[in-house]
């Protein structure tokens, strides 16, 4: 058969392969520019929650795993997390549950990550907590939200490779705090709520940043304390001292009165993206600032608004590459952001990253 247009074979075949090339490095470009997107990390309640949260865009997710063995010994004043509460859509509470849990990430290849993050254990605890990750690893979970530092060198003493994401409950973090411990061998720095975006900018750009990832909240449960500092109780009964209000001036008492009236507003509407939260109008300089992934928090939160959640920051972070690819200002991603996830109707307010302290 002739070559088209009396074209020799050999320079057809040299289309071919330009054409075969050339849509390989569109993959590949495609695939670095994947991995480089902020990932979305999304707080997990229970099992049946793991396939609509992976289905509507979650990256990663976390959860709470407590025995019945580590309940009947300790009970719920020597925590294995900072979850205190046993509820249903709050932890996972057999290790039945664990191997559901498992098969599920090898069919959808979305991790999970496993948070033992109390902020101090008793001596006899350490023991009983390196079981249970070996336990845990044996079925294919390898990566722990840890916070005690004790227990990292425990871990690390006894041998144990599992892969440790820093929490936010860890205390104040400085670029002299991560380097110690990278020795430890984190993988993950999991900034607190408290750090600015320009701090956390200055951290990574002052340490080896290619062995490290770096996590930011994102989404809910905006609290105005610090994590490490923090002795209440996190249950529904002990009421929601999370969210009450973040930031502090002269003018308090007259903004917490906004806040407080603002809250009844939203409490009467049945979801507001962000209405316990919000950092979407930062994404651009979070991403700028070195951060790979984004915290979405809200183990325990109904499911329908934490997929409305994970929809809300996809589409954010849809909005922001597209702003990059044509080059946008700033301004436009906050026009952007407001027409597709809030419709024009005003947010919660609820800041994470004080807008001032962007830079």
């Amino acid at each position: 058969m002739e070559p088209p247009c009396g074209q020799s074979i050999v320079k057809c075949e040299k289309q071919k392969d330009d054409g075969r090339m050339e849509t390989q490095k569109r993959k590949q470009n495609e695939k670095e520019k994947a991995e480089r997107r902020m990932k979305i990390v999304a707080g997990l309640g229970s099992v049946d929650e793991y396939i609509p949260y992976v289905q509507e865009g979650a990256d990663e997710l976390f959860c709470g795993y407590v025995p019945y063995n580590w309940i009947k010994k300790y009970g719920t004043v020597l925590p294995l997390n900072r979850r205190e509460v046993l509820a249903y859509n709050v932890q996972l509470g057999s290790f039945s549950e664990l191997e559901i849990l498992s098969a599920m990430i090898r069919k959808y290849r979305k991790p999970v990550h496993i948070a033992m993050n109390s902020l101090y254990y008793i001596p006899e605890q350490y023991e009983d907590i390196a079981d249970i990750v070996k336990q845990c690893m044996k079925i294919g979970f390898d990566s722990f939200i840890l916070a005690d530092p004790a227990l990292i060198l425990y871990l690390r003493q006894k041998g144990i490779s599992c892969k440790i994401h820093l929490s936010g409950e860890v205390g104040e973090m400085n670029r002299e705090a991560i380097k110690v411990f990278q020795e430890m061998g984190i993988d993950r720095i999991i900034f607190h709520r408290k750090n600015t975006v320009a701090s956390m900018r200055q951290m990574i750009e002052a340490v080896n940043a290619e062995k490290l990832k770096f996590e930011a909240f994102a989404l809910n449960e905006l609290c105005q304390f610090t994590g490490a500092f923090c002795n209440s109780i996190h249950c529904d009964e002990m009421g929601y001292l999370c969210r009450t209000t973040y930031w502090g001036d002269a003018e308090m008492e007259e903004r917490m009165e906004r806040v407080r009236k603002r809250t009844l507003e939203i409490e009467e509407q049945q979801y507001l993206c962000g209405k316990s939260g919000c950092a979407l109008c930062a994404l651009p300089q979070l991403e700028a600032a070195g951060i790979t992934h984004l915290k979405l928090v809200g183990r325990g939160n109904y499911v329908e608004d934490m997929i409305r959640d994970i929809r809300n920051l996809k589409a954010a972070l849809g909005v922001l590459e597209e702003n990059q690819r044509e080059e946008k200002e700033t301004g436009r991603y906050i026009d952007q952001l407001d027409k597709k996830i809030f419709a024009g109707q005003p947010c919660g307010n609820n800041c994470i990253y004080n807008p001032g302290q962007f830079l």
